[in-house]
C-alpha cells in the first residue's frame, strides 16, 4: 500500500509550497492559457489527462474526463489517455502529452532535453504555458492524492483508496 503513494502525494508540506507559488508567479500566462486560448480546452484536457494517468487521483480523473468530455474529447481518447496511451490523440499534440507523462513521472524535474523537443515543438511561449498547466493539474492531483491517503490513515485502512477498492 505505501508504494502506491509514494510518487502520487506530496511527500513535504514543502514540495505544494514551491507549486502554488509557482502558479501564483504565472498569473499573467495562466490568463492568456484560459481567455485567449493559448492552449485550447481540448488540448489542456488531455495534458491534464495524461498526468492523471501519472498521479492516479480519482477526483481528478472524474472531473477531467467530465471537462474532456465537454470540450469534444472523445470517450476513446479519454480512456487511451487515462491509460498512458497517446494514440487517439491529435498528432500535433503527441509530442507534448509525452512530455506531461515524463514530467508527471519525473515528480516536475524533465530532463533538458525534453523540455527542449518541447519548447522547439511548440515555441518558447507555448512551452511555458504546457509546464504551467502541468503544475496546475499537479497541485491538485497530489492534493486529492494526498487527502485519500489521509483518510486511508484515519481510518486504519477502512476508507479504500481508488487502487484498493
Amino acid at each position: 500500500m505505501a508504494d502506491r503513494f509514494n510518487k502520487s502525494i506530496y511527500q513535504s508540506w514543502g514540495q505544494p509550497v514551491v507549486d502554488i507559488c509557482s502558479l501564483a508567479k504565472n498569473t499573467r500566462l495562466i490568463t492568456r492559457i484560459r481567455k485567449k486560448g493559448l492552449v485550447p480546452p481540448d488540448f489542456r484536457e488531455r495534458l491534464m489527462l495524461a498526468v492523471i494517468a501519472v498521479y492516479g487521483c480519482r477526483y481528478c480523473s472524474w472531473a477531467h474526463s467530465r471537462e474532456a468530455l465537454r470540450s469534444g474529447v472523445s470517450g476513446a481518447e479519454i480512456t487511451d489517455l487515462l491509460r498512458g496511451s497517446v494514440g487517439n490523440c491529435p498528432q500535433q499534440e503527441v509530442t507534448a502529452l509525452l512530455y506531461a507523462q515524463h514530467w508527471a513521472e519525473s515528480d516536475a524535474n524533465p530532463d533538458p532535453a525534453s523540455v527542449q523537443t518541447l519548447v522547439e515543438t511548440y515555441g518558447s511561449e507555448k512551452a511555458a504555458a504546457i509546464n504551467v498547466v502541468l503544475r496546475m493539474i499537479r497541485v491538485g492531483n497530489l492534493m486529492g492524492n494526498s487527502w485519500d491517503y489521509i483518510l486511508y490513515k484515519i481510518s486504519r485502512g477502512k476508507w479504500k483508496t481508488l487502487t484498493d477498492a
